[in-house]
């Protein structure tokens, strides 16, 4: 089960001098109002439109595999909304929309890929950010093994608060509650909520290697994975090229990652992984394997333009 923000994506490609000319963050996720995502949207020259959201790409990865997913996030009942849903439920993964919102209109992030393959967003996030306790499907969480969270919701209280409401209902029934870092930047706006998180609520956190030295405020990477030692029943860390690093109380285990022939571009590529990794814990696989297939699912996702795998994921995997 995973919950976030509903978002369309529009994925453009773009040279550095366009990030500078339009006063972008290179790499990182910015928030923006309405105003803001027209004019980025008017000033590119062509650009891809399909749905997206983080837990959204990862819940259609885990279908890719094979698995079972269900997703919650808002929408309004406008074109894209409904673009959204149809998406999710064409690849097998059901949509619990919650409330409609008719005032506010269906998030959309504008994504500039560089000629690096480094993607830098900006995000409206519309209706999705209000997201709330009465969105959530209590029977739908309490049915599945994992809860999967991402760390860009909580930009609201709301959303904070439907959060701990998902995990309180999912531990009650003996699940695995779990979250993604999203970025270094969404940690660093909300380091006191995801560190109360971690240590109270969440068994198996994602991230990358930035966000994880972010969420610890340490310079070196293994003093990072000393800390999450101590607060987190498992963590998953990816580290790029250098493959993943699987976090537990008793041992720190090293996947490498799967080699890419060229990288197209990154993003959805935490968002894949820690499909295949949510994939292979909930089909009964040792952690080894578990990095190993959000590996597979991350490398197939760089290596071409959008969120979402181009293959069936399925169809990748190997019986060993």
């Amino acid at each position: 089960m995973g919950i976030g923000n509903a978002l369309v994506d529009v994925i453009a490609h773009a040279d550095d001098d366009f990030l500078d000319e339009n006063a972008l963050v290179k790499g990182a996720m910015t928030l923006v109002e309405t105003e803001r995502a027209v004019e980025l949207y008017a000033s590119l020259d062509a650009a891809v439109e399909m749905s997206g959201g983080s837990a959204a790409n990862t819940m259609c990865g885990v279908a890719s595999l094979g698995g079972k997913a269900v997703y919650i996030g808002k929408v309004n009942d406008d074109e894209l909304g409904q673009v959204f849903g149809h998406d999710l439920k064409a690849v097998g993964v059901p949509f619990r929309g919650g409330g409609l919102d008719h005032g506010t209109p269906t998030g959309r992030c504008v994504i500039v890929v560089t000629p690096d393959a480094e993607r830098t967003m900006n995000t409206y996030l519309g209706v999705s950010s209000f997201l709330g306790v009465d969105d959530v499907d209590d029977e739908s969480v309490a049915s599945a093994k994992v809860l999967y969270m991402e760390g860009y919701l909580f930009d609201r209280p709301d959303a904070k608060a439907a959060f701990r409401h998902a995990a309180k209902i999912a531990h009650r029934h003996g699940r695995t509650v779990s979250l993604t870092l999203s970025d270094s930047f969404c940690v660093d706006r909300h380091r006191l909520d995801f560190r109360s998180l971690v240590r109270d609520h969440v068994d198996l956190l994602f991230g990358n290697a930035d966000e994880l030295r972010a969420l610890y405020q340490v310079d070196r990477f293994d003093d990072a994975v000393a800390a999450v030692r101590s607060e987190c029943a498992m963590a998953a860390v990816t580290r790029g090229a250098e493959g993943c690093v699987v976090v537990t109380p008793d041992a720190v285990l090293e996947v490498p990652a799967v080699p890419v022939e060229r990288v197209v571009d990154t993003t959805g590529a935490g968002d894949l992984f820690a499909a295949g990794f949510l994939f292979g814990l909930t089909s009964g696989r040792d952690l080894a394997a578990c990095g190993h297939i959000g590996s597979v699912a991350a490398a197939e996702v760089i290596s071409h333009v959008g969120p979402r795998p181009l293959v069936e994921l399925r169809t990748l995997l190997t019986d060993d």
